[in-house]
């Protein structure tokens, strides 16, 4: 079994412990982002019971190897992006104090986590982290070299966890579509709210047309009794046939 000096010391051999991210709950609860897939500096901070120095510091140095293993660092319409669907879901959920405003934001995966668990000495939760990762290890072949159902588990196991790591990245991509599609249907909203204005002056045009079309024909009416009571009131013209007889 490697020693916990090795581990600090060889990437190659992080590398082959570094898809056990199931010892990283069992040492400590996790406080992931409302993604439920990230942690932010302050978070692997909390984790780890260390200042958030430290953390960036085992970032600086070792960011290639972190990058691997998830680590992303977010700006721009990809930060807003992130930030405006993680606020939707802390708002649908209990958490509604979600920070925003930031020029940047680093996330990490459970995998980020437990290679920073395998490179920061100064915390005692890491030292837990490789302890119970290393003792895990050691039973898991044990168990393993007398059932040959286990054969090759483990590296399907990491292969999988690795996929899922990709996961993550591929949602986040999606983002500045989701709000190109947003602003759209927006702007399709007010072009109908302007249309249905438009139709509610059009219908108030013709209800006042309707008024005075309705008026007019009153108005006709009136004339037209007006007319035939002149008409009845006038003498009647003498009839030329009585004349002719006398």
């Amino acid at each position: 079994m490697p020693s916990e000096v090795a581990l600090l010391e060889s990437r190659t051999l992080r590398a082959d412990h570094v898809g056990r991210v199931d010892v990283l709950e069992k040492v400590r609860a996790l406080r992931l982002l409302p993604d439920g897939t990230h942690l932010s500096t302050d978070g692997v901070a909390r984790y780890f019971e260390v200042p958030t120095e430290a953390v960036n510091s085992v970032v600086k140095r070792h960011r290639d190897e972190l990058h691997s293993n998830g680590l992303r660092t977010l700006k721009g319409d990809e930060l807003q992006a992130f930030e405006m669907a993680n606020l939707a879901i802390s708002e649908n959920g209990r958490d509604r104090s979600y920070p925003q405003g930031r020029a940047h934001l680093r996330l990490y995966t459970r995998r980020t986590v437990l290679n920073i668990a395998m490179l920061l000495r100064d915390s005692e939760v890491a030292r837990c982290v490789r302890a119970y990762l290393l003792d895990t290890e050691e039973t898991a072949r044990t168990v393993t070299a007398n059932d040959p159902r286990y054969d090759g588990l483990e590296h399907r196991v990491s292969d999988l966890e690795g996929s899922m790591a990709h996961i993550g990245p591929a949602l986040q991509e999606l983002g500045p579509v989701l709000r190109r599609m947003s602003a759209r249907l927006e702007s399709m909203d007010r072009r109908l709210e302007a249309v249905d204005v438009r139709l509610a002056g059009v219908d108030r045009r013709l209800d006042a047309t309707n008024r005075v079309v309705g008026a007019m024909s009153i108005r006709l009416t009136d004339l037209s009794e007006d007319v035939a009571d002149i008409q009845r009131r006038l003498p009647q013209p003498p009839d030329p046939r009585r004349r002719h007889r006398r």
